[in-house]
């Protein structure tokens, strides 16, 4: 998975336990950062955000801007046949005009 340059993507186990370990009042975010290795407390704060207004979910759930979807297989062959036709009445054009052999 791809990010900002620098950007680490952690997974859903250590959010899970980074969350666990705070909302037990066990740890700090400092302290829960440096044992599971988290490069910004503050993430930890945000993962308790999302936990508190979605459970497990809110840690799961994708961030930033979804992917463009790709169309269908129909919809693909359709355009390729259309494009086709296309080339195809250019090149008859094309001999006709004596241009292409």
């Amino acid at each position: 998975m791809t990010g900002k340059i620098g950007s680490t993507h952690y997974t859903i186990e250590i959010k899970e336990q980074a969350v666990k370990l705070f909302l037990e009042g066990q740890l700090s975010q400092k302290a829960i950062a440096e044992q599971l290795g988290i490069r910004d407390a503050d993430t930890i704060k945000k993962w308790v955000h999302d936990y508190r207004q979605e459970g497990v979910l809110g840690l799961r759930k994708p961030k930033g801007r979804p992917r463009k979807r790709t169309e269908g297989v129909e919809a693909e062959l359709a355009r390729l046949r259309m494009e086709n036709d296309l080339l195809k009445k250019l090149h008859a054009e094309l001999r006709k005009a004596g241009i292409e052999k």
